[in-house]
């Protein structure tokens, strides 16, 4: 039985992808951020959902709670991220925010992935997925949320070089975009359902392979440029 790791099921996407990942007959380990959106996961409560708590920026936490699983992870999937600050035009930066934008939505899935690496390796097929964004593409050139723009980018770049570092343990890594989706993020007049998104990126998840290693993809999977 397959068993997938998402962070970030409290909301969105994660928490669709978790409730589907269950409807398929995964065992599924998901995280929230703090112990009080414990309430938001009574939907997935079944004896296969596994739940943690973490701070992706809280390094010494995302052990801790990496040390409470024993089986393997066959899917890890970096769900959690934040849109970033209120400023973040080139000419008008939060640089705190900046800053907690990169700690979250490029520093952190690396976090993850060294926490469950050891988990990772028990897998006869194991795969990461991180969640990035187009608008994190050098070929989509915008100004506007720089900071999540610039995050995303970083992020491409460092599953990139992680695929080349883990593809002679033979396990596959790659990014993607979950495309617009209506959620708290990316708003109402977005242009698909969390139900469309997660349901692709699962779908991607089971399709990736070792041969595709380190390629930017969309929810429908289409590759993407970088």
């Amino acid at each position: 039985m397959t068993t997938i790791l998402i962070t970030g099921v409290g909301r969105g996407i994660g928490h669709e992808m978790a409730r589907q990942a269950l409807d398929r007959g995964w065992n599924v380990i998901g995280s929230v951020r703090q112990a009080s959106h414990a309430d938001l996961l009574r939907d997935l409560a079944t004896e296969r959902f596994t739940p943690l708590v973490f701070d992706v920026r809280d390094g010494a936490a995302v052990e801790v709670a990496a040390a409470t699983i024993e089986g393997p992870v066959d899917i890890l999937v970096n769900c959690s991220g934040v849109i970033g600050p209120e400023r973040q035009s080139v000419l008008d930066m939060d640089y705190d925010g900046f800053a907690d934008t990169l700690a979250i939505n490029t520093v952190g899935p690396l976090r993850v992935v060294h926490a469950f690496l050891p988990h990772l390796k028990r897998s006869a097929n194991a795969r990461i997925l991180t969640l990035s964004s187009f608008m994190g593409s050098m070929s989509h050139a915008k100004s506007d949320r720089i900071a999540y723009r610039a995050s995303k980018a970083a992020v491409n770049k460092v599953m990139q070089g992680l695929a080349s570092e883990l593809r002679p343990q033979g396990i596959t890594v790659a990014t993607a975009h979950p495309g617009w989706v209506r959620t708290d993020m990316g708003g109402s007049f977005a242009d698909i359902s969390p139900e469309e998104s997660a349901a692709g990126v699962l779908d991607l998840c089971e399709k990736l392979e070792l041969s595709s290693t380190g390629h930017f993809w969309n929810w429908d999977g289409e590759r993407l440029a970088w």
